[in-house]
């Protein structure tokens, strides 16, 4: 047994220095995140559709591999996603809803990847938004049971329309 001791200990070593440094990474990504803060609130307006997908990642703007550590939209998991008649809201279990009001999204799309993520061509649906910091961010969602096309198609209908403001 006592062969195997060194062995063992440089193995213990070893897997602790890859969790310190997965931890030191992490508490980076964090800091440098920490002015990107995502709208939470409840959904106002009236629900025009409903979306049951999987949250896959946020990034910075254009950057798909420079993931944004922001509180409630740092890992992956399932979302549902309802377009109102103001905005979008992203609801995670165990997480407060998320909420873009219409003012805030920039634009919808479609991608292929992200970080840690590929799947077949345009499978993603890309949501582009303005945080409060004015750091414009996209969010990639991957639908369980409807097309992308037609999120897509509820976002831009969304900021076709006119705000309050316009009327």
């Amino acid at each position: 047994m006592s062969e195997y001791l060194p062995g063992i200990a440089f193995f213990v070593v070893l897997a602790g220095l890859v969790v310190l440094l997965m931890w030191w990474g992490w508490r980076g990504r964090r800091r440098r995140s920490a002015g990107v803060e995502a709208p939470l609130g409840e959904p106002t307006g009236e629900t025009t559709a409903v979306y049951d997908g999987l949250y896959v990642a946020t990034t910075r703007h254009d950057a798909p591999l420079d993931r944004l550590a922001v509180s409630h939209l740092s890992f992956r998991s399932r979302v549902q996603v309802t377009v109102t008649t103001d905005g979008i809201a992203l609801a995670q279990p165990a997480s407060p809803t998320l909420f873009l009001p219409a003012s805030r999204l920039v634009g919808a799309g479609r991608a292929t990847w992200t970080i840690d993520r590929v799947v077949e061509r345009d499978g993603l649906v890309l949501v582009a938004w303005r945080s409060a910091d004015d750091t414009v961010c996209d969010t990639y969602i991957r639908l369980q049971s409807a097309a992308p096309e037609a999120l897509v198609s509820a976002i831009d209908a969304l900021k076709a329309q006119p705000t309050g403001a316009e009327q």
